[in-house]
């Protein structure tokens, strides 16, 4: 292979899923966690939707949505690019994800931080911004940490709908100059590397934390 270029290309790939994990991780952490909010919440409407919306996407395949997102989404009149539209998608699912994570990280502090927070006044929103969620969030570290991995992982099953990320970009390259066996190599080395960087990353985060506590 001519390296300087298939480097660019792989380059290329790398920081578009750099990217898509990024969107799709930032889009699912804000969902997720307001999701979790309505299950909790004294509300039933709000934490049966919720309910609902973790039942539906963790229980299908990340590719079907993809492809339902891509390819349906235009069907129904809504145009979006093709990058966006994986990003949505995969912040959709992963969304489902952080909700049980944050659910499960709510449900760990002490009952009787809630019941001090209404003897003090505050509202169930206040409770859980001021007194709930600060603690939560020492316990869902670990977990977030999981799920960020996975999602930059996922991102390889953007290139079954023509996403330009690393996968795809191997792909390309395979294609062109026969050559895949070398290029999925160097691809797996940049996987590997964003994750342990990853969880480098998160293990520190999680220390401090402790430290905190």
């Amino acid at each position: 292979m001519n390296s300087i270029t298939h480097i660019g290309v792989l380059l290329s790939g790398l920081a578009g899923t750099a990217e898509l994990s990024a969107l799709a991780f930032g889009g699912a952490l804000v969902l997720g966690t307001l999701l979790a909010i309505f299950r909790v919440s004294p509300i039933p409407p709000l934490a049966a939707a919720a309910t609902v919306y973790v039942a539906v996407f963790r229980n299908v395949p990340l590719l079907v949505l993809l492809v339902l997102f891509v390819f349906g989404l235009p069907e129904i009149g809504l145009l979006l690019p093709l990058f966006a539209s994986a990003a949505l998608c995969m912040a959709l699912y992963a969304a489902a994800l952080v909700c049980e994570v944050v659910r499960s990280g709510i449900r760990t502090v002490p009952l009787g931080q809630a019941e001090a927070a209404r003897a003090l006044g505050l509202t169930f929103g206040q409770s859980l911004r001021h007194v709930i969620l600060p603690q939560a969030m020492r316990s869902m570290v670990p977990p977030l940490g999981n799920i960020l991995i996975a999602v930059v992982l996922s991102t390889s099953l953007a290139a079954a709908v023509g996403v330009a990320e690393l996968t795809n970009g191997v792909q390309t390259l395979s294609l062109r100059y026969a050559e895949g066996l070398a290029a999925f190599g160097i691809a797996a080395v940049f996987y590997v590397t964003i994750t342990l960087g990853s969880s480098a990353a998160l293990s520190r985060i999680e220390r401090r934390v402790r430290i905190r506590r």
